[in-house]
C-alpha cells in the first residue's frame, strides 16, 4: 500500500485515547508480513521487530502514536447524550459537529447547537463549554440509556480528502500520518542490511499522558529512539509558528532531544538532499512521546522528527504528502547507517 493511501486508511479508523483497538488490529495485521515478530501489550501498543542477526545488536526504536482526541459519553438527558473530552479537544470545534458514537452498533450523531436567533448578543461571542453541550442521536431517554451507556467513546466524522495537489486533510492525522510514516520506513528497513535491530512502535494514549510509550519503552529497552509526531504548520493567522508545510520534516533541538542525533539527522538530510527544517524545542517537555522515552529506565538517546500540520486537534488537520515522503526517506537512511 502506498504511503498516502495508508495514511488515509488510518485516518478513517476510530481510535480515541483508551479505545484504540480497531487501529491496533489494523496496524498489527499490516505489519505482520514484514516483521520477524509483531506483538501487542496490555496498553494496546503495537510493536513490530526486525532483527539484523548481529550478536548483541542494540535496538533502535521508531515511535508514533495511534490514538486521536475524542469524547466519552457521561450520561443522557431526555435522550441527548452528555459527554466529556478525551485529550486536548478544542471546545470551539464542538457545536453543530457531526460525530460517530462508538456504541454497538455505532450511531451517527450531531452536537446540539442553539440557532443564532435564540442567542443573546453576549452569548454569540462566547465559547460554550463541553459540559453544557449534548449529542443528539435521535433517541428517546430509555433507548439512549440502553444503547449508549456511560463510557461509550465518540469521534469526529470527517472524510480524509486531498487538499490541492499535495496535501491531505482529515481527522486524526495527528498522529496517524506519522504512524504511516514509521510503518513505511520500517517496511523499507526490513529489506535492507542493517547493523541494529529495529522496533516499530505505534503507541497508545499519547494524547492523555504518553502512557503507551512509557510502558513500551520500559519493556523494549531501546538504545536509541526516533519519535515522529506533528508540529504546528504555518498559516496566515499564526505568524509565530516557524515550520511550514511543504518544506520537509522538522528536526527538533533542545533539552528533550539527544543533540548528536539531531545534528546527524540534519547533516544526513543535507547530504542526501532531503528537504528538512530545524526547530527549536526550548522546554524540557516537547509535548510528545520523546519526553517519556528519553527518561525511560537509565535514559534513551532520543531524537524528535516533526511533521508540519495545520489546524491541529480539529477534524480538518492538514499535512503535506511530500513532507511525509521526505520523513520516510530520512528515517530509513538514518537507521540504515546506524552503528551502535
Amino acid at each position: 500500500m502506498q504511503l498516502v493511501e495508508l495514511a488515509r486508511q488510518l485516518s478513517g479508523l476510530a481510535g480515541p485515547s483508551g479505545f484504540e483497538q480497531p487501529v491496533c488490529e489494523y496496524i498489527a495485521n499490516y505489519l505482520h508480513p514484514f516483521a520477524d515478530e509483531v506483538r501487542t501489550d496490555v496498553m494496546g501498543n503495537v510493536m513490530a521487530f526486525k532483527r539484523c542477526g548481529v550478536p548483541g545488536a542494540k535496538t533502535v526504536l521508531l515511535d508514533a502514536h495511534m490514538d486521536e482526541i475524542g469524547l466519552v459519553v457521561t450520561g443522557a438527558k431526555n435522550g441527548f447524550l452528555s459527554f466529556a473530552s478525551l485529550g486536548g479537544v478544542d471546545q470551539r470545534m464542538l457545536p453543530a459537529r457531526e460525530v460517530r458514537v462508538l456504541a454497538d452498533p455505532p450511531l451517527f450523531g450531531v452536537i446540539a447547537a442553539l440557532p443564532p436567533h435564540l442567542l443573546t448578543e453576549e452569548e454569540k461571542g462566547q465559547t460554550i463549554p463541553a459540559d453544557k453541550l449534548y449529542i443528539d442521536v435521535g433517541l428517546e431517554q430509555e433507548q439512549a440509556e440502553k444503547l449508549v451507556p456511560p463510557g461509550t467513546p465518540v469521534v469526529y466524522v470527517s472524510a480524509c480528502e486531498e487538499l490541492g495537489g499535495e496535501q491531505l486533510c482529515g481527522k486524526a492525522l495527528d498522529d496517524r500520518a506519522c504512524a504511516a510514516v514509521i510503518i513505511k520506513a520500517f517496511e523499507q528497513l526490513c529489506l535492507r542490511r542493517l547493523k541494529v535491530d529495529v522496533c516499530c512502535l505505534v503507541s497508545t494514549q499519547e494524547e492523555v499522558g504518553h502512557r503507551g510509550a512509557k510502558v513500551a519503552a520500559w519493556g523494549i529497552r531501546p538504545h536509541a529512539a526516533l519519535v515522529v509526531d506533528v508540529t504546528h504548520g504555518r498559516t496566515p493567522d499564526a505568524p509565530r509558528v516557524v515550520c511550514q508545510c511543504g518544506k520537509g520534516p522538522a528536526v527538533s533541538i533542545g533539552p528533550n532531544i539527544h543533540r548528536p542525533m539531531a545534528m546527524e539527522l540534519l547533516a544526513l538530510a543535507d547530504e542526501l538532499g532531503i528537504p528538512c527544517q530545524r526547530k527549536a524545542e526550548p522546554g524540557g517537555n516537547s509535548g510528545t512521546n520523546a519526553e517519556a522515552i528519553q527518561i525511560s529506565r537509565t535514559g534513551v538517546a532520543t531524537a524528535l522528527i516533526s511533521l508540519p500540520l495545520k489546524y491541529m486537534h480539529t477534524p480538518v488537520e492538514v499535512v503535506d504528502t511530500e513532507d511525509m515522503a521526505a520523513c520516510v526517506e530520512l528515517l530509513a537512511a538514518y537507521v540504515e547507517r546506524m552503528e551502535v
